[in-house]
């Protein structure tokens, strides 16, 4: 769960971090509360129903502390929209307002799409989480792989966290190239005793079944399937003619190995003995976290994820573009009916919201390190469950963080569809801007 790539970063004693667990990092009407670029959103609640205004506040003291270039947040409830907020500007240098329409790259919150794509399979009884991957995709059965349930490749438990390679960017984007590598990969680990998560490698695992299944790409399926019945601006596989809503991204001030520390001291509540052994060990230079985000070397040019040729290509592990209010509808919809639409029903979400990291220790820790899962990986079949670092609404809630800042998440208890999306990619694991939001929301559920 970690950034740089930008899904993964390097770690070295008093080096200076563009960040780490960047996935992890917590987190109507429609007008905007615009503002300057980098202060706060003007004052204003046309964006919000009455009684969810201290979701305004917490997104407008955003902009000053810790600040925003540009952002927007939308709340769903019981499938009806409750705030829907934007600010700031899209693009710094440009001076180029954040609009309603404006859309951002939203990193690992992708996962999250891509696991409703999986379920809505599982639903439909055309995938069986307890079925070999094998028996969708038969060529997933060399080295050793014959055995793989599809629930480990959803819960990172498969041991294909990385490609051998070597791959080229080119190579990534054009997808039949990766699915012939990990075809070949042999699992790091016996398959089902450890986890760790699958930086970039779990879309294309989870993809190549779904596109197995119904002989459609990932992103193709998402958007016949999630964004189309929902009216969603969101997309795995940017079309050109939407280029021009795309934010620029900004990246936060970097910071240092001890500042990741304390945030993670901070957020996990670990002692700090436990929260140095645990960075040393799975995000040294060289280890297996560090190297999933690199796809065999496919991914380790500066700036590709700013290309459009990246966004152009379908990674649905990592390159989803959306605005906030399609994020939250989208999780209002698995939780609610919204506007006639519902797209999961309670028994899969109970059943795909059983957290399945729990019972595995990480791969990579040291014989000895406790690292509690609620208080590292708390995965279930393609989400995040709430835990303290990352509470979200309740505890029954479940979604995906994203490298920078963003989130998605739903609340089933509450109805809840959430979604904060950020241009101004923060790698501190102790990024308070999400955070911030889904408390003001708690606060305004009572």
């Amino acid at each position: 769960m970690t950034s740089g790539t930008p899904e993964q970063g390097h770690i070295g004693r008093r080096t200076v971090l563009k960040g780490v667990l960047g996935a992890g990092a917590l987190a109507g009407t429609h007008a905007a509360l615009a503002g300057p670029a980098n202060a706060s959103v003007n004052d204003g609640e046309r964006g919000v129903e009455h009684g969810w205004g201290k979701v305004a506040d917490a997104f407008r003291a955003n902009f000053t502390n810790p600040g925003e270039v540009g952002a927007a947040c939308s709340v769903y409830v019981g499938g009806r929209p409750v705030v829907n907020l934007w600010g700031g500007r899209a693009d710094r240098e440009a001076n180029r307002p954040w609009r309603e329409n404006t859309i951002v790259q939203v990193a690992s919150t992708t996962k999250g799409a891509t696991a409703i794509c999986a379920h809505l399979l599982v639903q439909r009884g055309l995938l069986d989480l307890d079925a070999p991957v094998a028996r969708y995709w038969p060529e997933f059965a060399a080295a050793g792989k014959e055995q793989i349930p599809v629930r480990w490749l959803l819960s990172h438990q498969a041991g294909l966290p990385i490609v051998d390679g070597p791959l080229t960017f080119e190579q990534a984007c054009a997808w039949h190239p990766v699915i012939r590598a990990l075809e070949a990969q042999q699992p790091l680990w016996q398959p089902g005793t450890e986890h760790v998560y699958h930086s970039v490698t779990y879309g294309f695992l989870v993809g190549e079944v779904v596109r197995r299944i119904t002989g459609k790409s990932l992103g193709t399926f998402f958007a016949e399937e999630v964004a189309a019945p929902l009216g969603l601006s969101a997309w795995i596989g940017l079309p050109e003619r939407q280029e021009k809503r795309v934010a620029r991204l900004h990246e936060a001030a970097p910071f240092s190995y001890e500042e990741l520390l304390a945030g993670l001291i901070a957020s996990t509540g670990l002692d700090a003995e436990t929260v140095t052994a645990w960075v040393n060990a799975v995000w040294a230079p060289g280890s297996v976290q560090a190297r999933a985000g690199e796809l065999g070397g496919a991914l380790t040019t500066p700036g590709y994820h700013t290309t459009r040729a990246w966004r152009a290509a379908e990674f649905p592990a990592a390159n989803m573009l959306a605005d906030a209010r399609s994020v939250a509808r989208m999780y209002a919809a698995t939780v609610s009916d919204v506007d006639g639409v519902r797209l999961l029903d309670p028994s899969t979400v109970e059943r795909m919201t059983d957290v399945q990291t729990d019972t595995t220790p990480m791969h990579g820790l040291p014989p000895g390190l406790n690292v509690p899962a609620d208080r590292s990986f708390w995965m279930s079949l393609g989400f995040w469950r709430a835990c303290p670092p990352m509470p979200m609404t309740g505890p029954a809630s479940f979604g995906h963080p994203g490298s920078g800042g963003s989130i998605g998440f739903a609340d089933p208890d509450a109805g809840v569809g959430f979604a904060y999306v950020t241009n101004l990619w923060n790698y501190r694991p102790d990024d308070p801007r999400a955070a911030n939001l889904a408390k003001a929301v708690r606060s305004c559920l009572g």
